[in-house]
């Protein structure tokens, strides 16, 4: 069993703590569905419109408005059809502030397949600033995180703070709680560009944009974080696959020459930390439990795969007569990794446990655009299109004993 220290969820190179609140408002969105939408197998291009209009503000608050620093005309690697591309936007700010909304803005929605949006602290500007004047262009390829080696130091998290689809809307936090952005903040704005409809040509460029709500809160303003809940990812390649990359060491091999070793020795170690024995437990199903170390307040969560993913959820003291099921996903869609806030806050504390399980489908390398043509590999854990996840996160605010 795992018994993390603090409420974090690293990806890679980015540790997350996603803002939300007790009470959270996804108007017009799914975040208060109990199920992530069906996947369609496909990962296409999106059809849909811009995002409606941001709700007014209310008492306090103020927006800010953020714009790519110049048009991007999306360039797929390797003649693929899709690219992940991040850049460095600065708010400026120059005092604390709370986050209690964001609404990511796509200015060319013929290409914007979806959107992340990270908050980046003082501590790991450093690293972003460093990213960015060494890439040429704008911005810099990325998958999984903000690409950005270094952003995983403890003193500079990167927190997701909006996530965007086609349609989606703002989302309102309507509590006194947010997520705290301290002065010398950055943004890293990630985005998917599908180039699947004019077969990986250009299709135009594009300068989006992103509106964050703030307030300077108060001193009963709760302060929210993220508790990631990973579980190993050991996929099998399916009966009719064959390779090099079909054993497990040299998968493991492949990923830390492409993302180095913390990311390649994370299958190990969460082998190690999840399976009573510390041996690998090949299948499309994984579970890991982990021990709550200190009294907290569970308001929303959401999974996290990859292009592999079919199904996820989190429960809570498994196995005991008072069992519950916090979050279920059972139809995973990578393009909306929307939040889900839970039906009512859950109060947990030192003695409870709770276990994330994946569900992973091999078969869907075949029907995939951006795996079909990638060689079959036993899938671990890693920042890639061709690796997975497992990662239940789950937004919480610490409270006193």
């Amino acid at each position: 069993m795992r018994k993390p220290e603090r409420p974090l969820w690293r990806v890679g190179t980015a540790a997350v703590a996603l803002a939300t609140a007790s009470a959270v408002v996804a108007c017009g969105s799914d975040a208060d569905n109990s199920s992530a939408p069906a996947a369609t197998g496909s990962h296409g291009a999106h059809v849909g419109g811009s995002s409606a209009p941001p709700q007014p503000l209310r008492v306090g608050e103020r927006f800010v408005d953020l714009k790519m620093a110049e048009a991007y005309t999306p360039a797929p690697p390797e003649g693929g059809t899709d690219e992940y591309r991040c850049q460095m936007i600065d708010p400026g700010l120059t005092k604390p502030a709370f986050l209690t909304g964001a609404q990511f803005t796509p200015e060319n929605v013929a290409i914007a397949h979806h959107a992340i949006v990270y908050a980046v602290p003082p501590g790991g500007a450093a690293a972003v600033r460093e990213q960015d004047a060494k890439t040429p262009g704008l911005g810099w390829q990325c998958f999984g995180g903000t690409g950005v080696a270094g952003a995983e130091v403890e003193e500079g998290d990167a927190a997701w703070v909006d996530t965007w689809a086609p349609g989606a809307t703002e989302t309102l936090l309507d509590q006194d709680a947010g997520h705290k952005l301290e002065p010398g903040s950055l943004l890293v704005l990630q985005i998917h560009y599908n180039l699947l409809a004019t077969d990986g040509k250009p299709a135009g460029s594009d300068r989006s944009a992103v509106r964050l709500r703030l307030t300077d809160g108060t001193p009963q303003t709760r302060e929210l974080e993220t508790w990631s809940l990973d579980a190993p990812t050991d996929l099998p390649c399916a009966a009719d696959e064959s390779g090099p990359l079909c054993d497990r060491a040299a998968s493991i091999a492949d990923v830390t020459k492409r993302f180095g070793a913390e990311v390649g020795e994370m299958a190990d170690r969460q082998v190690e930390e999840c399976n009573q024995g510390g041996a690998p437990k090949p299948g499309d199903t994984q579970t890991c439990d982990h021990k709550v170390a200190a009294p907290m307040t569970l308001f929303a969560g959401f999974g996290h795969m990859h292009m592999l993913g079919r199904a996820m959820k989190v429960e809570l003291n498994p196995g005991t007569p008072n069992a519950k099921v916090v979050l279920d996903v059972p139809q995973f869609d990578f393009d909306n990794q929307r939040l889900m806030k839970l039906p009512s806050p859950v109060e947990i504390g030192p003695g409870d446990t709770l276990r994330v399980t994946c569900r992973h489908d091999a078969g869907l390398r075949k029907r995939l655009p951006q795996l079909s043509k990638l060689p079959p590999r036993y899938v671990v854990w890693g920042d890639g299109t061709s690796d997975e996840m497992c990662i239940g996160i789950m937004t919480v605010s610490p409270r006193k004993s």
